[in-house]
């Protein structure tokens, strides 16, 4: 199919959006980007992704594989697979993919009601998917949605577990300037030597995509999977310096701010934690891009990481100008 075709099925649902690569691949958006077409360069659709929250439901033979509970769509993928005789392997998000069939699974963080009456983020995360044509890999049809080299990102293996608080580390920090022993303007060699760590994994990007060399490759993360953090740069005066720093979820130090734990919490706790400090001080409060509940001034994001079924919070420090 092509995308005239694509979007004369989804009922010409296309968010006028999209990006061409310079190999001359596309991904295009439709119904409010909760379907996600990849075409190759003879513009012919080759992989789709379906957002778990407002996706259309997808079922392979008699399992459901949209907006489900990972663990348990897992069991059933595993115990289809044995029946009709597929080999499942494990994809880089860590969850089962079947070539042969042309799926891949992953999941997504969990929206809904709460109980306070509004709609923000649960404590949990559900599936998602992409589905390819044959003879497409998935890491080549992900890469191409997220405008980067997803092989460059550390494979999980499939397993989330979580440090427990009292064997993180405990780093301060100070808004705008440091978090633990980095400082913001570091350069990334001064990153790694502080840290006393290789990176385990790093992204960049070439100025018209990664896979092309075309122009002067730019740093933008290196992955310290010991030390549980993310280094982030931008590149102000072209040579890359830390502009933000994330701390892993599941894996890294924890970090206080005015006395709550902001690392590996359940995203609710945290978000009520930090709504009433704002309250009991009379604090500014805004809401990051992602809906997380933040106090203004200190220039702080806090995201999610997959523990499982569950998520954890995983906070971004960031310089002063530093946009996520």
């Amino acid at each position: 199919m092509k995308h005239d075709e694509v979007k004369a099925v989804l009922d010409g649902k296309w968010n006028g959006g999209g990006q061409r690569t310079v190999d001359d691949w596309r991904w295009t958006p439709y119904d409010e980007g909760c379907v996600t077409a990849v075409y190759d360069q003879d513009g012919l659709l080759v992989a789709v992704q379906i957002d778990a929250a407002g996706g259309p439901f997808v079922r392979l033979y008699d399992v459901e594989l949209i907006d489900r509970v990972p663990s348990e769509a897992r069991a059933e993928i595993l115990g289809l697979a044995a029946r009709r005789g597929a080999e499942v392997t494990t994809n880089r998000s860590g969850d089962p993919q079947i070539a042969a069939w042309g799926v891949s699974m992953t999941t997504e963080q969990e929206w809904g009601w709460l109980p306070e009456g509004h709609v923000g983020r649960k404590d949990t995360v559900i599936t998602s998917a992409l589905f390819t044509a044959p003879g497409v890999a998935d890491d080549a049809a992900a890469s191409v949605i997220a405008g980067y080299d997803v092989r460059d990102l550390v494979a999980n293996p499939g397993s989330w577990a979580v440090t427990p608080d009292d064997e993180r580390p405990r780093w301060d920090w100070t808004p705008l300037e440091q978090v633990g022993p980095l400082r913001f303007g570091m350069s990334p060699h001064q990153v790694a030597a502080t840290l006393d760590e290789t990176p385990a994994g790093r992204t960049g990007a070439f100025p018209f995509w990664y896979w092309k060399e075309s122009g002067q490759w730019s740093l933008h993360t290196d992955h310290f999977k010991r030390t549980g953090v993310t280094a982030q740069y931008w590149s102000p005066d072209g040579v890359p310096e830390l502009g933000a720093v994330t701390v892993h979820g599941r894996t890294g130090p924890q970090l206080r701010y005015e006395g709550i734990p902001l690392v590996g919490i359940t995203p609710s706790a945290l978000e009520a934690a930090i709504v009433q400090h704002v309250e009991d001080h009379g604090l500014s409060l805004r809401f990051s891009p992602n809906g997380a509940a933040i106090p203004d001034g200190p220039n702080l994001h806090l995201d999610t990481a997959r523990a499982g079924d569950s998520s954890v919070s995983e906070p971004t420090f960031c310089a002063e100008d530093w946009q996520l």
